[in-house]
């Protein structure tokens, strides 16, 4: 089972590292971080990630995983990037989007009229390209899996590992895991913040 995730300036660390955690524990699973260019990689706080492969290294993939984060738009017109998705698609089992990088995942015309989702956030900007985006944590249309912002990644992650495998795998990946979410505040999702907390998570326009 073949693995890759795609990793660009300014990513989200959990974007990746969750859904991550969860795949790599798949008994045969290979994982492959693919960027444009080998070599080190910063998130927006400047965690770093060593990627050991070109995106021209990688022509075949079992699963495709597109993280989100900051740099998401700085690479939604990047046609080396954009064709590189294209083609792995036609080799996928299932391809796949943790929040923002849903964006880039449309932005090749692959989501066209398809359910999907996306950080809260992004969701006006994602509507732009013809898809019917949902309120879920996850949602499976064909073959495509898209997920909500940052910690959604890690229940498709888990979701993806049922498809795979079986159900049963998926819970005890879980459980070892302990990913059993319990928040101090039920806060996680626009409609539980109050209102006016909500404005000023809005990037001001």
């Amino acid at each position: 089972m073949k693995i890759t995730i795609l990793i660009y300036e300014k990513y989200t660390a959990l974007d990746v590292v969750g859904p991550y955690e969860a795949l790599s524990n798949i008994s045969g699973a290979e994982i492959y971080f693919a960027g444009v260019q080998k070599g080190l990689y910063g998130d927006n706080k400047n965690f770093k990630l060593d990627v050991p492969y070109s995106i021209d290294d990688i022509t075949e993939s079992d699963v495709l995983l597109i993280p989100g984060g900051f740099g998401i738009d700085a690479i939604l017109n990047d046609k080396k990037i954009i064709n590189w998705i294209k083609k792995i698609d036609t080799t996928t089992k299932f391809t796949t989007s943790v929040c923002s990088g849903a964006l880039l995942l449309a932005s090749t015309g692959l989501l066209e009229g398809r359910n999907v989702t996306t950080h809260w956030n992004r969701k006006e900007q994602l509507r732009k390209y013809n898809v019917n985006v949902v309120d879920e944590r996850y949602v499976k249309d064909g073959k495509y899996i898209t997920s909500a912002g940052v910690s959604a990644g890690i229940d498709m992650a888990l979701y993806l590992i049922s498809l795979i495998q079986n159900e049963n795998t998926a819970k005890f990946i879980q459980l070892g895991m302990e990913y059993d979410p319990q928040p101090p505040f039920d806060c996680g999702s626009p409609n539980k913040l109050p209102k006016e907390l909500l404005e000023k998570m809005k990037p001001k326009k």
